[in-house]
């Protein structure tokens, strides 16, 4: 049986286009608000792109590096460069997408 929606890159760098372009128009006192286990809804895109960076080095054969905090404003940004290089690094791996997206809706709806 297969998914009615199959991980695909493309589906992948739409929701994180999605997601980043929520967070780049998100208002200041929201990107600060707190989240459940964040400091701020900022945070948790933040770790959010850290885990998508973590997975596409991952795939790619190198070690972890943090995701520099730019700040609130660059948060979106990071998210969608972050989602991105999974994405092509992914290309081939649906089991990695499926879990970068699922992640991804994790992470919206705890921000929303």
């Amino acid at each position: 049986m297969s998914e009615p929606h199959p991980a695909t890159a493309a589906r992948l760098i739409a929701a994180v286009d999605r997601l980043a372009d929520r967070f780049r128009a998100m208002p200041q006192s929201r990107l600060l608000g707190a989240v459940p286990g964040h400091p701020s809804r900022a945070a948790a895109a933040l770790a959010l792109a850290g885990r998508l960076a973590d997975a596409a080095r991952a795939l790619e054969g190198l070690p972890p590096l943090p995701v520099p905090d730019c700040g609130v404003f660059a948060v979106g940004d990071q998210l969608a460069v972050t989602g991105h290089d999974l994405a092509a690094a992914a290309a081939d791996r649906p089991e990695e997408l499926a879990a970068a997206l699922a992640d991804l809706e994790a992470t919206d709806r705890l921000t929303a």
